[in-house]
């Protein structure tokens, strides 16, 4: 139905399911781009001759769109990044370096655990992962435990596992960190894509959003930061847009969010990404949710009529990716022969070894849906994985 608004589509024959490590783009995010370069390519905030306004402008409505989008209270606390990784590396050195304990789960991305050991952090020293069950359900018991244990605490949550799709309960966590004085930031690459968020029912201190995974541009994402952490922050990088005054002696700053966006931003991604949310609005979430659980449940199913199939969670509380294994065969010699099928999806560890490790896996194969997918996709993925397995099992 959504793929007409997706040139790729016109321009591929390939089944496309790995929107967990990158999005297709819209036609209107493509088209916002090349108005900028074609119509008004400026710096941003600097010179004030006509097409640098527009730029400037345009830039700054597109703070405006994601704060409005995930209900931020203001335009300050809306920072842009390349990126969610960019994000928390940003707040793992600006911030959160000062807490005694670090405080992860066990279905983080690689993004979320190595910034932390760049800062010689390990588990039990300055660093504690909470346990998940056979499920890889948040374990809430063990993490009051570590809360109560570690009273200096950051702690760093994905919202949606991007190996698995496992969701977790992000106003639970929150609040229960809160009540023990731990401030939160989650990272929210896979949240947008999916589901509506909300800065004040989540009620986090700090939110990591990914342009490219929610339909719009790569290299570019944003952080929100809530407003009474803004003067608490320091600077990531200095330059060009960050100051107010300079002389050889000294500088200061200018306040939030724009002494946290050192040199020229990607203005041409900023705008496009704001687009993608203005198409995400248009389908509207109420819609994106019944096709992908209808197509989620689909999957499911048609996977599960597969001998030897292992998963690793059920899909009650998890969205968008389906991990699994086949029992006897490796998932590298299945990506090789459904790719050659004109398939597109990912194995591996997908950037998560740690829970790899601990479920005694190398990795496994991982579809990942968008709203734009449909049935046919599933089927034809499902052919080629059964035509794959007839061929390594012979």
């Amino acid at each position: 139905m959504f793929k007409k608004d997706f040139p790729y589509f016109s321009n591929s024959d390939i089944t496309y399911l790995d929107n967990g490590a990158t999005t297709q783009k819209p036609k209107v995010v493509i088209d916002s781009q090349v108005e900028y370069y074609e119509k008004y390519c400026s710096n941003t905030h600097r010179s004030n001759f006509g097409h640098a306004n527009t730029a400037t402008q345009n830039f700054e409505n597109a703070r405006k769109t994601i704060k409005e989008f995930i209900n931020a209270s203001k335009n300050e606390e809306i920072i842009f990044t390349k990126g969610v990784t960019e994000s928390i590396n940003f707040i793992a050195s600006s911030f959160a370096k000062k807490f005694k304990t670090v405080i992860i789960s066990s279905l983080e991305h690689h993004s979320n655990i190595v910034p932390w050991h760049m800062q010689n952090r390990s588990l039990g020293n300055g660093l504690e992962v909470v346990k998940c069950n056979e499920n890889l359900d948040f374990d809430m018991e063990h993490f009051e435990e570590l809360l109560k244990t570690n009273p200096n605490s950051f702690v760093s949550v994905t919202h949606i596992s991007n190996a698995f799709g496992k969701i977790h309960d992000i106003t639970a966590i929150t609040k229960l960190a809160h009540d023990y004085g731990a401030v939160v930031m989650i990272d929210g690459a896979q949240s947008l894509a999916h589901l509506k968020v909300d800065m004040q029912t989540f009620d986090c201190d700090f939110f990591a959003i990914s342009g490219h995974k929610t339909f719009g541009p790569t290299g570019v994402g944003a952080i929100y930061v809530k407003e009474k952490y803004l003067n608490d922050l320091e600077p990531y990088q200095t330059g060009g847009a960050t100051i107010h005054q300079v002389d050889f002696n000294s500088s200061t700053l200018l306040a939030s969010p724009y002494k946290f966006e050192a040199g020229t931003q990607n203005i041409a991604g900023v705008i496009g990404f704001a687009r993608a949310l203005d198409y995400i609005s248009h389908v509207g979430y109420n819609n994106i949710e019944i096709i992908e659980e209808e197509l989620y449940k689909y999957l499911d199913h048609e996977l599960s009529t597969i001998d030897g199939i292992i998963f690793y969670n059920d899909i009650h509380d998890s969205i968008g990716s389906r991990s699994f294994n086949i029992q006897g065969i490796a998932h590298d010699d299945i990506a090789i022969l459904v790719d050659k099928m004109k398939i597109a999806l990912r194995v591996g560890h997908h950037c998560a070894q740690p829970i790899m490790k601990q479920l005694g896996i190398k990795g496994t194969i991982r579809v990942s849906l968008a709203f734009y997918n449909d049935l046919n996709d599933i089927n034809m993925f499902i052919t080629a994985l059964k035509k794959a397995l007839s061929m390594l099992r012979d």
